[in-house]
C-alpha cells in the first residue's frame, strides 16, 4: 500500500481514553441503497471470475437469504456478526489448505475475501427488513459486518502458558483498484495465511492472531485502529503492522509521520492534513518503531532484501518548505512523510505506535510497521486491459513474501528474547 510519495499505512490515533464512540465508528458509509464506490466496482468481470473461482460467490447469497429471514433487529444483529465472522473463517481456512478450496484460484489469494464481503455490504445496504430499522441501527449493523469480517472481532489468545509468545499481525485490502481491478496486497495475504497459527522460534512458540483494515481515510479518523489494536497491545509480546510498499524489497519503518499526504483510497477521496486524533493539543510529529530492526535486518529471512528504513520528509523548524532527510527527522520538525510515507500504512503505523506509547509499552512491546516487495503480475500479464487475473509468477511471489513475513516476525521474536535475557 504504497506510492514513493504515497506509502500505505495502517494507523490512526486515538488516546488511550479518548477512541470514537461504536456510533462514531461506524465504517460502512451511509444506510442508502446506492451502492459505495468500492461496490460499484463488484460489476466488473473481474471481481466477479475472482468469485466464482473461489467460491466465494455463494456468501453474500447466502448472508440476504438469512437477513432476509430475520424477524426482529437482535436477529439481524446476529446475522451479520455470524455471517462475518463466518466469512473470515473461511477465508482463514482456505488460505491454510482446510475445507474445500471453492475453485482453481490459490488458496493463497486474499482477494476472494475483499469482494465477497464487499457484496454483502451491497446486500445490507439494500435490505428491506419486516420492522423498523433506523439509520443508526443499520449504520451499527454494516459496522459489525466489517469488523468481524475482517478478524477484528476474532482475535483470541490463548491463556497465557509457560514460553508461549503472542503476536498480534495487521494486513490491508487491495487499493488503487481503478489502476488495475486485478490487485492483490501481500499484507493481506499474510493475514490470512497467519491468523491462529504458531511460530516455531529457537526461544519457544508464538501464537499469532492476525486482522485486515481497509484502504479508507473515513475509518482511521473514526478510530478503527486504535478500537482494534487497544485491548490487544497490552496482551501481546511483539505486533506488526504490514502493508505493501516499494519493489523488490522489504522495509522496516523507522519513523511514522503524523501527516496525511492526500493519495485517493479507495473510495477515491484524498485527505491532505494532519492525522486527525482525540487530543492534538498533545499530539507528537513522529513515532517510532520498537521492532529490533538491527536484528531482522540482520536475519536470512528469505529471498527479498530487508532494509532498516530511515528516510522521511519533514518541515526542519522555522523552515518553510519539505526537505527529504535520509537519516530521520531533525528535531522541532514537522511531518511530511514518514519512511512509510504519507498514505494509509503510514497513518496505521502511527496509530499503533502512538497507541502503544499512550498505554506506557514503549519501552517493552516490540512493534511498529514492516512494507512487503509490490506483488507484480508477470511481464506478459501486466496489461490489465487484456492480463489474466493471476499467472505463476504472481502466485510464487506472494507466497514467498508471506513466507518471509511468517520468518521477520520469527526473526523479531528471537532478538527480543535474546535482549531481554
Amino acid at each position: 500500500m504504497h506510492r514513493i510519495r504515497v506509502r500505505a499505512g495502517i494507523l490512526g490515533l486515538a488516546l488511550v481514553a479518548g477512541l470514537s464512540s461504536p456510533v462514531a465508528a461506524a465504517a460502512a458509509g451511509p444506510a442508502s441503497a446506492a451502492p459505495t464506490v468500492e461496490e460499484q466496482r463488484l460489476a466488473q468481470a473481474v471481481p466477479q471470475e475472482i468469485l466464482a473461482r473461489s467460491g466465494f460467490g455463494t456468501a453474500a447469497p447466502r448472508f440476504a437469504r438469512l437477513l432476509a429471514a430475520s424477524t426482529s433487529y437482535a436477529s439481524a444483529r446476529r446475522v451479520v456478526a455470524r455471517e462475518g465472522s463466518a466469512l473470515w473463517r473461511r477465508a482463514v481456512d482456505r488460505a491454510q489448505g482446510r475445507g474445500p478450496a471453492g475453485g482453481d484460484l490459490s488458496r493463497d489469494d486474499d482477494r476472494p475475501l475483499y469482494w465477497a464481503r464487499l457484496d454483502m455490504t451491497s446486500r445490507l445496504r439494500v435490505w428491506k427488513p419486516p420492522f423498523a430499522v433506523t439509520e443508526r441501527r443499520r449504520a451499527a449493523l454494516a459496522d459489525s459486518l466489517e469488523r468481524t469480517s475482517r478478524g477484528q472481532a476474532d482475535i483470541r489468545f490463548p491463556r497465557r502458558a509457560e514460553g508461549l509468545k503472542r503476536v498480534l499481525v495487521t494486513g490491508f485490502d487491495p487499493f488503487t483498484l481503478d489502476r488495475d481491478i486485478r490487485i492483490s496486497n501481500p499484507s493481506g495475504a499474510a493475514a490470512l495465511a497467519l491468523d491462529g497459527t504458531v511460530i516455531r522460534t529457537a526461544d519457544g512458540p508464538a501464537r499469532v492472531e492476525a486482522a485486515v483494515f481497509p484502504v479508507r481515510w473515513r475509518d482511521f479518523a473514526r478510530g478503527a485502529v486504535e478500537r482494534a489494536l487497544r485491548p490487544q497491545l497490552p496482551r501481546v509480546d511483539l505486533f506488526a503492522t504490514v502493508s505493501q510498499g516499494r519493489a523488490g524489497r522489504f522495509d522496516v519503518e523507522r519513523v511514522n509521520g503524523a501527516w496525511r499526504g492526500g493519495f485517493p483510497d479507495n473510495e477515491n477521496i484524498g485527505r491532505t492534513e494532519t492525522i486527525p486524533v482525540a487530543d492534538p493539543a498533545s499530539q507528537p510529529q513522529w513515532t517510532t518503531t520498537t521492532l529490533p530492526y538491527a536484528a531482522i535486518t540482520a536475519a536470512d529471512t528469505g529471498r527479498f532484501p530487508v532494509y532498516d528504513h530511515t528516510e522521511v520528509t519533514e518541515i526542519p523548524a522555522g523552515g518553510a518548505g519539505p526537505v527529504v532527510r535520509p537519516d530521520g527527522p531533525t528535531p522541532g520538525s514537522t511531518a511530511r512523510a514518514g519512511g512509510g510515507g504519507d498514505y494509509l500504512s503510514n497513518e496505521i503505523a502511527y496509530r499503533a505506535t502512538l497507541l502503544r506509547d499512550w498505554l506506557g509499552l514503549h519501552d517493552s512491546l516490540p512493534g511498529g510497521h514492516v512494507h512487503t516487495p509490490v506483488l507484480r503480475f508477470a511481464a506478459g500479464n501486466a496489461d490489465p486491459a487484456t492480463g489474466t487475473v493471476t499467472d505463476a509468477e504472481f502466485v510464487r511471489d506472494r507466497l514467498d513474501i508471506v513466507a518471509q513475513v511468517r520468518a521477520i516476525l520469527g526473526a523479531a521474536l528471537g532478538a527480543t528474547e535474546r535482549a531481554r535475557g
